[in-house]
């Protein structure tokens, strides 16, 4: 089998032949064009099974060979890989039925996945148009996920999204009173779907899609631009909030976990609607119990966690766990009394302490590049543990006392270790205590009280104790006289020798070499 790249930058093309398991697919030739000119050619020539093609590239763009594999009734399969997230690129994709799209940089997993599926495919000349239609079916929710999340953040909708949706929906985007509603699936990964964030999503937009599509009211999406969003975008306005009370306890019969909807006003504009929906959804109180929540009321401001940093950051550096816990508890109580606990204010708190934690951490020259993630405060039926996030907050502030701590710690200990280092590579010399405080910049007073807490020893004791121990394998080779194992490991007298490794052997030398001797 053969296989194309077509793509204008030459490492793209090498890193895809490199990333690609070309051989266990049964490919055997891979070429490259720089451009859709010069893929034609190749393509008429030489028939390749695989194409992997670029969407932007100077003279024939990808686009432009899409359409012409299309017309030309190559039956290939094409693999789109593009920089470029963009819905107009995807669309075309589709239109001329693209086996797949992969983003730029790619996974090598993701690449010889899809590789394998595309040449299984190819092999299948005879499946069915439901079998195409399927494949298809499978490309489009990504799709329609995209183009949906995209308009949630820009004012207008371009025509080709505006004929789009009419053709599949038979609804405008542009002209239609909507509401837009916003659901977390964080309750649900956990204990109903094991930490598996994709089958979670799966599961939750088969439910309200079936549900939603069956009344004809709206069409359910998976928010790109957050991690664990479900939007809902009703056309159908009337009872709103009671339908979405029905497709909640509809959600709890199959998972018996308790979510809520925030349901935004009525606006023309789907960045409107979004916008009202994300701010009840971030506002509301995560202690509550409804299914649907339509509004927020507007409490008093909430308490900065950097108003407290000065005693806060006391009391971590000076180590005190117990005032720190109880501190801590103080301005947790706090925020929940006065602003009710909210997505808004979890995520303030976080971005907080994490930029406390930095700054802390760099007077210490420690730049942690990974941030606390955040703990998992959610129950078996969907219910928000206040205890659990109060727990994880005073723990986050207990681990950067640790973590300060073992800074300090290790701050302090290296330069012993630096002179441990020396002692053992130049045990043979005579080294004196103020040699070593000159090499390393500290008094002799400093260095002997410190080597003596880290090592329990002095470092007279020390250095003699290395010796000693080289001594012993020397010693082991018979041949070897006593004296010259003494000059060997930096002792110039035989008798000051044996008087120091009888100290700390019990044995004279000529008595340990008889012990190994028998």
């Amino acid at each position: 089998m053969k296989a194309i790249i077509v793509d204008d930058e030459k490492h793209v093309r090498e890193g895809l032949i490199l990333l690609a398991d070309w051989a266990s697919h049964g490919i055997d030739t891979v070429m490259e064009a720089e451009d859709g000119e010069e893929a034609v050619e190749l393509i008429q020539k030489h028939r390749p099974e695989i194409i992997f093609t670029d969407m932007r590239m100077p003279k024939r763009d990808g686009i432009s060979l899409l359409k012409w594999i299309h017309t030309a009734d190559i039956r290939s399969k094409t693999i789109v890989v593009s920089g470029h997230d963009d819905f107009e690129l995807m669309r075309n994709a589709i239109h001329y039925k693209s086996f797949d799209y992969l983003l730029k940089p790619i996974e090598p997993e993701i690449l010889n996945e899809t590789l394998e599926r595309a040449v299984k495919e190819w092999k299948d000349h005879r499946r069915s148009e439901a079998e195409e239609r399927q494949a298809m079916n499978e490309v489009k929710p990504r799709y329609w996920d995209h183009l949906l999340s995209t308009l949630c953040r820009q004012s207008s909708v371009p025509p080709s999204a505006e004929k789009e949706f009419l053709k599949e929906h038979g609804r405008s985007l542009v002209y239609c009173e909507k509401r837009l509603a916003l659901f977390s699936v964080k309750p649900l990964i956990r204990h109903v779907f094991q930490g598996d964030l994709e089958l979670t999503m799966f599961t939750m937009m088969n439910i309200c899609n079936e549900w939603l599509g069956s009344k004809d009211i709206g069409v359910c999406f998976r928010h790109t631009h957050s991690d664990d969003e479900v939007a809902i975008l009703l056309w159908d306005i009337r009872d709103a909030e009671s339908r979405l009370r029905q497709l909640a306890e509809r959600i709890y019969h199959y998972s018996n976990v308790h979510i809520t909807m925030a349901i935004g006003t009525i606006s023309t504009h789907m960045n409107e609607a979004y916008q009202e929906a994300l701010a009840i959804h971030l506002g509301r109180d995560l202690t509550g119990k409804a299914p649907v929540e339509s509004r927020i009321e507007r409490k008093s401001e909430l308490p900065h966690l950097f108003d407290y940093a000065a005693e806060l950051k006391l009391l971590i550096q000076a180590g005190d766990k117990d005032k720190l816990s109880s501190k801590v508890q103080t301005i947790v109580d706090s925020l929940y009394r006065k602003q009710g606990l909210t997505l808004a204010g979890m995520k303030e708190w976080d971005d907080q302490f994490n930029l406390l934690r930095s700054n802390w951490l760099k007077e210490y020259g420690i730049t942690l590049e990974k941030e606390t993630e955040g703990w998992d405060y959610w129950g078996r039926d969907g219910s928000f543990l206040i205890d659990r996030f109060k727990e994880g907050k005073r723990k986050d502030f207990l681990d950067l006392i640790d973590c300060l701590s073992n800074i300090r710690y290790q701050k302090e200990k290296n330069p012993m270790q630096e002179v441990e280092q020396f002692l053992k590579k130049h045990y043979v010399e005579e080294v004196s205590l103020q040699e070593i405080a000159d090499r390393f910049f500290l008094s002799r007073e400093y260095i002997s009280r410190r080597f003596k807490q880290e090592y329990g020893v002095t470092i007279t004791d020390y250095l003699a104790s290395v010796r000693v121990e080289k001594a012993k394998q020397l010693l082991s080779n018979p041949y070897v006289k006593i004296y010259q194992v003494a000059h060997d490991v930096g002792f110039q007298n035989e008798k000051y020798f044996s008087k120091v490794f009888k100290k700390h052997t019990g044995e004279t030398p000529a008595q340990f070499r008889q012990s190994l001797a028998q």
